[in-house]
């Protein structure tokens, strides 16, 4: 049976025939297999909302963050003592400065063309959880109970912060990011809070916040049938590039048959062409991304949904790529390469291996995720929109 703190819980307006309440919780009190159970039921998640990805996530970076974690019941079901949770909306919330950014900083990653609504540094800002991390967010719940879970949240946001919360000043801004477009969660989300804005003085927008390009992978099609659909131009680099790499050795993308012990390897790969940019320094950032990942590893490490691979040339690793796998999508989350291998190109033999492997594997998407790096629609990506849900307290 799921636990949930004592926090405030306030009553939804009816949404259809429909009322559910939304009540304050801590992440630690899901129970994940719930917790899983739920972004199941929604179409529009991904692996960033797994348990494992938030587990990780705040034992990585949650010195940085104020847990926020919101349960939606069925109040109904609940007074027939059945099963009630028909939602979980995993929110966090953080004042502008922090006390330990000075030393462990963790901001959001702004796309190129930078946020269209910029926060003020004093603010208390309520997040997504693991937003600052995860390249999509939305709200776990079945899409048919979405309108009445957004008003129920919506509703607790209103209402004053219960006596267990630590930060009970009231929020400046809800920041809600990382929802893709045509997600029926920033919808409902969206109409619910526009319905209290006037009486509550909100105002509510929504921008595009970035753009994951994503490649659309022809069924039926090898690599060659793949490449014959880019440019001229692309195509030929490409083919050139790996014919360059295939004359000095037999080139293969191993999967990693035990992805925590080879955790370090991908690290040092990453360091190797990143360095203090990257993710892993030697500062207190850097140890904080080093045991985001190990969590990670060590709670998906028997699960197919993770993704570590390396790229050989004669048996010596060159590249090496973090990234997911649902079934359906290859999702390209991080990499690393080898600098003194820049002669075999080994960032585009790479993603070559990726696409031959997905087309082999009846894969229908290689998402290469928030950013629109020119790389990546040398490969044909087309950009699909992030959105970001903006309410601002006037």
């Amino acid at each position: 049976m799921t636990i949930w703190s004592s926090g405030a819980a306030t009553p939804s307006a009816p949404a259809g025939e429909r009322s559910f309440v939304a009540r304050r919780t801590s992440f630690d009190a899901v129970v994940p297999a719930t917790w899983d159970a739920l972004a199941a039921r929604s179409p529009w998640a991904t692996p960033f909302a797994r348990w494992a990805f938030h587990r990780a996530w705040w034992d990585g970076y949650g010195e940085n963050a104020h847990d926020e974690t919101v349960l939606v019941v069925d109040p109904d079901a609940e007074a027939r003592g059945e099963d009630a949770i028909v939602a979980i909306v995993p929110l966090m919330h953080r004042h502008g400065v922090e006390p330990t950014d000075a030393a462990r900083e963790t901001t959001l990653r702004r796309d190129p063309g930078g946020t269209p609504t910029p926060l003020i540094p004093t603010d208390k800002v309520v997040f997504f959880g693991a937003s600052y991390h995860a390249d999509y967010a939305t709200v776990l719940a079945d899409p048919a109970d979405l309108p009445a879970v957004a008003s129920a949240v919506v509703d607790l946001l209103a209402s004053a912060a219960g006596p267990h919360d630590a930060h009970p000043e009231p929020w400046d801004v809800v920041d809600l990011r990382r929802l893709r477009t045509g997600d029926p969660a920033l919808d409902a989300l969206r109409e619910a809070f526009s319905a209290r804005a006037v009486s509550t003085g909100w105002a509510v927008t929504v921008e595009q916040e970035d753009v994951c390009p994503v490649v659309s992978l022809p069924q039926g099609a090898d690599i060659d049938g793949y490449l014959a659909t880019l440019g001229k131009r692309e195509r030929h680099e490409i083919r050139r590039k790996v014919r360059r790499a295939e004359a000095a050795g037999s080139i293969e993308l191993v999967p990693s048959r035990d992805p925590l012990a080879d955790l370090d390897a991908f690290i040092d790969l990453h360091q190797r062409r990143w360095g203090d940019d990257g993710l892993f320094p030697p500062t207190e950032g850097g140890a904080m991304s080093r045991r985001f990942f190990r969590r990670l590893f060590e709670l998906l490490a028997a699960d197919p949904i993770l993704d570590l691979r390396f790229l050989e040339v004669d048996g010596r690793r060159i590249a090496a790529g973090v990234g997911f796998d649902d079934g359906e999508s290859v999702y390209y989350y991080n990499a690393g390469v080898d600098p003194g291998a820049r002669d075999l190109s080994p960032g585009v033999v790479m993603v070559e291996r990726y696409v031959r492997d997905a087309l082999a594997r009846g894969k229908r998407r290689l998402d290469f995720l928030r950013g629109d790096e020119p790389y990546k629609y040398e490969w044909g990506a087309v950009d699909e929109p992030i959105r970001r849900l903006l309410v601002v307290r006037t």
